[in-house]
């Protein structure tokens, strides 16, 4: 066995002196020359020599042998330090008695080096291939590599990466710039976060241009230093002696570069360590790219929704409107609208997509252009809600029906809202629900609660139940919430600052809720808030007229007294009274009464006719010798807009004036 043996084997008394060593022992690299016979073991430099003595003396009291404890031989100029696995067995003679021990060593170095780099890359990707940003990745790189693999990291990624652009072909252009974005040791030569050029004429500015990794000596000479003062400063106060600098690359294309420093005793890096460092910082690039990927994506959908989202929110005369919103992790499929309706009604919209990326932005685009084109149909709430739910069905269904590999196919499209439309003449306002949550509502009296609104099925869900409306009395001052997600349920302190909201500015409490909220959350969250601001009864006029062809006169001489009364000019006047000859003249003719007449002054003039019947009106484009025919033709023709708004019992039909540059001053005026 000794001479055969590849094992290094040692033979010792009961005092661990050496009695025999093999030729394997002579051979090894970590065989020290001058050992002889009679030293006492261990004759090889380990790092703590004394630890083994114990270990050896343990198994010569107890018999219990110890099996392949590795270790390390102590830190000398010019060897490298090797791993060595140690075995100890008790020798016993024939008759029990002790005998002395034989210690086996194998060296073990390349096993070891092999199981560390194995490790970190499991490290690295257990921990970076859940980060979704590159900086975090970068992070996670600098933590799993010091100090398993070395003592100093410096990681720079070109800057245009880390915004999520397609990263450069090499050889890269001298003038891009890097950004430092992680570094683990003791004197860094820049902080993290700058964003600088690499200079030329260093191991960094070639490792961009081929992508090939190189080993390089650090010595206080070495001709690339002064190059760059900063770097070589913080090199010599580190007393780094040993680097790597490693590209990170993926297909071709440069992601920016790792230099790995080894340091004070610290063993140099060798030949071998090139292939672990290329390793590291392939695995590396792939969760890299994968961040980039994901941060062009989520870039692409932010601005996307962006421009989806209305870039600047109208601002009714009937109400005060603010929002808030917390993109969050990803962004989402959140939107609001506030669209102004005619009569001095208001139609408040939130909903809220579930996803996130460019299809879930694109899908919140489409539904909130929906929105719009059936809000002009003056709609109820609820057939609002019931029609935007037929299109959210038809997209669904749509994207039900993509290729199996369609990333949309595996992602259901669901999707809820909030309507509320605020009557400001009435003072009241309707709600209708589909999922989000309850409505949140402050008096100006200080009371405040959730609004009881029925919860309706999801968009474009397996619940096909109608959608149900809700109307409340909603007085001049009061504060409405809506919110996606549980936003308004979960947190007492943003409940308690809308409590408390009612005599200051929204944009001022939207602020101070941003700073409950935070800058940043895991999901979008986006708040509406509108305080009720009503219409004073003197801006409106509400007549009722008979069955009688005189009704026309009459709502014209009442129509013209008011007029004076809100000091409109003679020209928008004459155009006022044309419309409302012409609405009461059809409703007589072809409605069904009782009849009313009003007149609403907003930042517009509306004329509203209502009666009880259900028929539909008709533009008709009269012939020459047509006797009648025009009246809504005609209406078309002067008013800016006009249209039909259906109730449970009737109809109204209604026109629009923008008659800003026509109300002259005030009638108290000289």
């Amino acid at each position: 066995m000794f001479t055969h043996s590849p094992l290094g084997l040692y033979l010792l008394d009961q005092e661990l002196r050496i009695v025999r060593v093999n030729d394997a022992v002579r051979r090894s690299p970590v065989y020290e020359s001058g050992s002889s016979i009679g030293e006492t073991f261990p004759t090889i430099g380990l790092e703590d020599p004394a630890g083994e003595r114990k270990i050896a003396h343990q198994v010569l009291t107890t018999g219990v042998p110890v099996l392949n404890r590795v270790v390390r031989t102590a830190h000398r100029n010019g060897v490298r330090r090797r791993s060595l696995a140690l075995s100890y067995v008790r020798l016993e003679g024939e008759n029990g008695e002790i005998l002395g021990i034989v210690a086996s060593a194998v060296d073990v170095t390349a096993r070891e080096r092999a199981l560390q780099s194995i490790f970190v890359l499991e490290q690295l990707r257990s921990v970076a291939g859940e980060q979704l940003e590159v900086t975090a990745v970068c992070r996670e790189l600098a933590n799993a590599v010091v100090p398993a693999f070395a003592g100093i990291v410096v990681i720079e990624v070109i800057d245009d990466v880390i915004r999520g652009d397609e990263p450069p072909v090499a050889p890269v252009d001298q003038d891009v710039p890097l950004r430092r974005t992680a570094f683990q040791g003791l004197v860094s030569a820049y902080s993290v976060g700058d964003v600088r050029q690499l200079p030329a004429g260093t191991p960094f500015s070639l490792v961009l241009i081929d992508l090939r990794a190189r080993l390089v000596r650090v010595e206080k000479d070495s001709p690339w230093l002064p190059a760059d003062p900063a770097r070589a400063n913080a090199i010599a106060r580190s007393n780094a002696h040993s680097l790597i600098v490693a590209p990170l690359a993926i297909r071709g294309q440069a992601l920016g570069l790792v230099s790995f420093y080894r340091h004070r005793d610290e063993e140099p890096f060798d030949e071998e360590d090139i292939a672990v460092a290329e390793d590291i910082c392939c695995h590396a690039a792939v969760h890299i790219d994968n961040a980039r990927r994901y941060t062009r994506e989520r870039t692409i959908a932010a601005t996307l929704k962006r421009r989806l989202l209305p870039q600047r929110p109208v601002a009714p005369s009937t109400a005060a409107v603010s929002h808030l919103h917390v993109p969050g992790q990803g962004g989402g499929g959140a939107w609001f609208d506030v669209i102004e309706l005619a009569g001095g009604r208001t139609a408040l919209i939130l909903g809220d997509v579930a996803g996130r990326g460019i299809s879930t932005a694109t899908t919140m685009g489409q539904l909130r252009t929906v929105i719009h084109s059936l809000a002009a149909m003056d709609l109820e709430p609820d057939e609002l809600m019931a029609r935007l739910n037929d299109t959210a069905t038809r997209l669904a269904t749509e994207r039900a029906a993509l290729p199996a590999g369609d990333p949309q196919h595996r992602e259901p499209l669901t999707a809820g809202c909030l309507i509320a439309v605020y009557d400001a003449v009435d003072q009241t306002c309707t709600f209708v629900r589909a999922g989000l949550t309850q409505p949140y509502l402050t008096l100006p009296n200080g009371d405040s609660g959730d609004i009881a609104v029925p919860a309706g099925p999801l968009l474009a869900g397996n619940d096909h139940s109608p959608f149900p409306a809700a109307t409340i009395e909603l007085p001049a001052g009061s504060t409405l919430a809506i919110g996606n997600e549980d936003i308004l349920e979960t947190s007492d302190q943003i409940r308690g600052l809308v409590r408390t909201s009612t005599d200051r500015r929204l944009e001022e409490v939207c602020d101070e809720l941003s700073y409950i909220l935070g800058d940043k959350a895991d999901t979008e969250k986006l708040l509406l808030l509108a305080r009720a601001k009503g219409l004073p009864a003197d801006r409106v006029l509400t007549l009722g007229f008979d069955d009688e062809f005189a009704a026309a006169p009459k709502a014209r001489d009442a129509t013209r007294r008011k007029l004076e009364d809100w000091n409109v000019d003679q020209d928008a006047a004459f155009t006022t009274e044309l419309i409302v000859s012409e609405l009461v003249g059809n409703a007589v003719r072809y409605g069904t009464p009782p009849y009313r007449l009003r007149l609403i002054l907003d930042n517009r003039l509306t004329c509203e006719v209502r009666d009880a019947g259900n028929n539909a009106p008709h533009l008709k484009h009269a012939r020459t010798i047509d006797e009648g025919g025009r009246g809504l033709f005609i209406i078309a023709t002067i008013a800016d807009s006009w249209g039909t708004r259906y109730h449970e019992v009737g109809k109204t039909i209604w026109a629009q004036q923008d008659i800003g540059s026509a109300l002259g001053p005030p009638a108290s005026s000289p």
